[in-house]
């Protein structure tokens, strides 16, 4: 029996609205359905009832975003009720991690088609305790693993900034970098290198004649650098982490459909990209965003792949220091690293930037005639995803 490889043959998303804004009156699950909608129709798949499971990233899984989401969407979305869902929370790669378990499935033999999607609502959704600067630990923190670390455990804002201390990045390293994603976002806007991937949206989702959504709403096409140094830290006093260097509060959703090469080419998909290396990992819990260095090192060593071979890279923009700690590590050149912005610019729903990052990834390395993309994203409490593609 050969070997299965598991290939991208369709990928979509919305737009990415701001918190309160363009697409805040979007029901989470018809966000989403809409997105699995419109991946059904864009990636020519005629017979959805092929699609073996629907997996799901969402982080905040309470009130409109509760109670298996993924199926819910399934349903909103017109697709057959033989097609089952499951939603996953693995925090800010939830999205990317709906695609290594959809890939894997495909791997494994037990699943040939299968949608891995995300989405966020983080308007409709109220906000934990962890979104608050200054607020206590949420009470998910149990008394045996705040005893293990005495009582050190600190949300991500805080740690954002002792990231900052131990790998010497400075204010000014912050902002530049803030300033350097808005300007890419605004150019790849302004260029249309999204809209090929673009899921229609109107901000009325009852009304198709409101206005439509067809660009991420919240990048400053001129973004005032004076302005940002004269922010205050939002998080430690002397901190360097503001609002203006870190990700927004933002809705959106993004969707992938995940095939066996052979199934793919029988049922007339078209792979786009395969996978070349899937890998998780978990470090420090008080400094939160070490580990994906180390779940690079994985991917990388699983791949046989140097971090030269790369050509594309996307590190989600948590907090700016974030791809600036990726880049001083393994000296990887700017002009390779978040080339069309990240979420700095474009937002942070949190369960569907993985799916968003990766749709750009795959889109980016097409437009551009390269090959080979890593992806990787920092989580809450110290995990963090890797993922390589290659184009096929």
């Amino acid at each position: 029996m050969s070997q299965r490889e598991a290939v991208i043959v369709g990928a979509v998303r919305t737009p990415v609205g701001r918190r309160g804004g363009a697409l805040s009156k979007w029901h989470p699950v018809d966000l989403l359905g809409q997105t699995l909608a419109t991946l059904v129709e864009a990636s020519g798949l005629t017979d959805p009832a092929l699609i073996d499971d629907v997996i799901a990233g969402c982080v905040m899984q309470h009130d409109v975003q509760s109670s298996n989401l993924g199926r819910h969407a399934v349903l909103a979305a017109g697709l057959p009720e033989s097609v089952p869902a499951v939603t996953i929370d693995r925090q800010c790669g939830s999205g990317q991690q709906a695609v290594s378990f959809a890939a894997q499935a495909v791997m494994a033999g037990s699943q040939d088609l299968v949608i891995a999607c995300g989405v966020e609502s983080m308007s409709q959704v109220p906000l934990t305790s962890a979104f608050q600067p200054g607020a206590p630990l949420g009470p998910h923190y149990s008394p045996r693993e705040l005893a293990r670390y005495n009582n050190g455990l600190i949300p991500q804002g805080p740690s954002s900034d002792l990231m900052n201390d131990r790998f010497d990045i400075s204010r000014e390293d912050l902002d530049a970098f803030s300033e350097r994603s808005h300007l890419r976002a605004a150019a790849a806007t302004a260029a249309g290198r999204f809209a090929s991937q673009m899921v229609p949206l109107t901000e009325d989702p009852d009304d198709l004649s409101s206005a439509p959504v067809t660009t991420d709403e919240g990048i400053r096409q001129h973004p005032d650098r004076e302005k940002m140094a004269s922010l205050r830290s939002a998080f430690s006093e002397g901190g360097r982490t503001t609002a203006a260097n870190s990700s927004q509060l933002s809705d959106g959703a993004a969707a992938l459909l995940i095939a066996d090469r052979d199934f793919a080419e029988r049922h007339g998909l078209v792979p786009r990209a395969r996978f070349r290396a899937l890998s998780v990992a978990a470090s420090d819990p008080i400094i939160q965003f070490t580990a994906i260095l180390d779940s690079t090192r994985k991917a990388l060593a699983a791949s046989g792949l140097g971090i030269e071979d790369i050509d594309l890279f996307e590190v989600n923009e948590a907090f700016a220091g974030v791809p600036l700690m990726f880049q001083k590590e393994f000296g990887v050149s700017a002009d390779k690293l978040n080339v069309n912005g990240g979420s700095v610019a474009l937002g942070h729903p949190l369960g569907s930037t993985g799916a968003r990052m990766l749709t750009d990834l795959l889109i980016e390395l097409e437009r551009t005639d390269t090959r080979i993309g890593l992806q990787t994203i920092c989580e809450a409490a110290g995990t963090a995803n890797t993922t390589i593609i290659e184009r096929v």
